[in-house]
Parts: C-alpha cells; sequence; structure tokens
C-alpha cells in the first residue's frame, strides 16, 4: 500500500447527480483511527498516510458531504474536518462506499463522528445529534455545489465511552432506541436502514452489557455486524487500518444482503 496523494482542487467537485447517501456517525473508530501513529521524536500523533486499495477514492462514483456542507470527492481520512480536534486516519467508510457501489451508483457520505462521546452526548438537542441532522438534511437537498440524493442507511459504531459506568451501560440500549426514535422521526424516514457495530473495545467490567444491547437489539431494520476479532492496534481501543477495512466490507456485506433493492 502506497501513501495517498491529496485530489487536486480541480478534482474536488463533483457533477451534479442523485445521490445514494449513507451517514456515517459514532465516535473514533467510525471516524477513523487506522493508521494514526505517533512519532518517535515529536511523541505527536500522525497519519501515515496509507491507503488500502479498498479505500482508494473514485472521483465518478464517491463523494462526500464537507463541513461547509458541500460535496467534493470522498477520499481518507473522511472525517479530517469533521472529527477535527483528533488526527484522523482510515474509517470504515470508503471500503463501504467501494464495496456498494458497483449496486447503489453515486455514493454520497455524510461523516458525523466525534471520538471519545457517549450516547447521551448524541440525544436529541445535543449538539452532535443536531448536526447530524443538519448535514443529513443538507445532504438530500438538490442544489448547486453538486446535487443531492436519497438517505439510505445510517451507519453506527460507538459505545465503547458507554462501558465505562454500569449505569452508562445498563442505559445503552434504551438510549440508542431512542436515537434510532428520534433521527427517523426527524429525517421523516420511518423505515430508516441502521447498521449498528457491536464494539469491540471499552472497560472489561462493562463492555458485554452494551455489547448485549447492540446484538440483541430488536428494532425494525436495524441489523448488527460485530467487530469483535477484527484486529486492535497497540492501544487496544481503535482497529487497525486492515481491521477497518475488513469493517467496511462486513457493514457492506449487511446493507446489499438486508436493505439494497
Amino acid at each position: 500500500m502506497e501513501p495517498f496523494n491529496s485530489i487536486q482542487e480541480d478534482e474536488s467537485q463533483p457533477t451534479t447527480t442523485t445521490k445514494q447517501i449513507f451517514i456515517l456517525s459514532g465516535q473514533s473508530n467510525m471516524a477513523g483511527r487506522g493508521g494514526v501513529v505517533v512519532d518517535n521524536h515529536s511523541k505527536r500523533k500522525h497519519w501515515d498516510g496509507v491507503v488500502p486499495p479498498e479505500c482508494q477514492p473514485d472521483p465518478s462514483k464517491i463523494f462526500r458531504l464537507n463541513a461547509n456542507l458541500h460535496w467534493e470527492v470522498a477520499h481518507e481520512p473522511l472525517h479530517q474536518d469533521i472529527d477535527s480536534k483528533k488526527i484522523c486516519g482510515v474509517g470504515p467508510g470508503m471500503a463501504f462506499a467501494n464495496a456498494v457501489k458497483d449496486r447503489v451508483g453515486i455514493v454520497g457520505l455524510v461523516p458525523c463522528a466525534v471520538g471519545g462521546t457517549a450516547i447521551k452526548e448524541w440525544e436529541r438537542g445535543a449538539h452532535l445529534y443536531e448536526n447530524m441532522v443538519k448535514r443529513a438534511k443538507a445532504a438530500v437537498v438538490d442544489h448547486d455545489n453538486g446535487g443531492g440524493g436519497e438517505i439510505k442507511a445510517l451507519l453506527w459504531y460507538q459505545g465503547e465511552s458507554d462501558t465505562s459506568s454500569h449505569h452508562d451501560a445498563e442505559s445503552y440500549k434504551s438510549n440508542m432506541e431512542k436515537l434510532i426514535e428520534n433521527v427517523r422521526a426527524d429525517l421523516n424516514l420511518p423505515s430508516l436502514p441502521i447498521i449498528q457495530v457491536a464494539i469491540a473495545s471499552g472497560d472489561e467490567k462493562y463492555i458485554e452489557i452494551v455489547r448485549k444491547a447492540q446484538k440483541e437489539m430488536k428494532v425494525e431494520n436495524v441489523v448488527c455486524v460485530d467487530a469483535k476479532g477484527l484486529k486492535m492496534k497497540e492501544d487496544n481501543l481503535h482497529l487497525t487500518t486492515e481491521a477497518q477495512v475488513e469493517l467496511g466490507l462486513i457493514m457492506a456485506e449487511a446493507y446489499l444482503n438486508c436493505f439494497a433493492s
């Protein structure tokens, strides 16, 4: 795998076309920490710039809504201007998009994930939730900077921060069900497909409570895929680049098998 060279400015604007839109939300593993390493000298984190073949940009088929609500050609790191207080790397979004594009057509990704966030920070009225809804609504509008589209699914990977206390872990199921209810209502999509990732890292005391809630959630059009067993970085919290690719492909398979027409 070779380091990725930034897309040139004149390639950043897509032609106007209708997109199949996927919201990417949750915390750091959705935002992407694949390839984020610590410099031996400065001790500062940086992204190594390595983009796997499965995550390469496709200027004709894969776009993302940037922080300014403009469509542009999607490339790693997808969340660099969304989870802007952290160093972002490879997440599952680009591998997912490349895996579904031949079936769904033009893919529009709407990054919304922010690292270190608990589910209570995603409740209706909170900044993260309202920004996600705002971005999703902006994505469907047929405007002059690249066209709109149709929201097809919410991809959700979050829960590590809710393993820190028994109360938070026990509350996860009801909080997640409420989030799904609210986002479907606020987007006027009562059957919006949700692909939720069962977490693979967090506080060992309470992680299984959260995982159980995620895996056993009985809500219509909600599918859970499991990150357990995917390779972790040395921090035992974040997925490696290779694991993020694998997760993106797993989520794509779930979408194509369960929701794609």
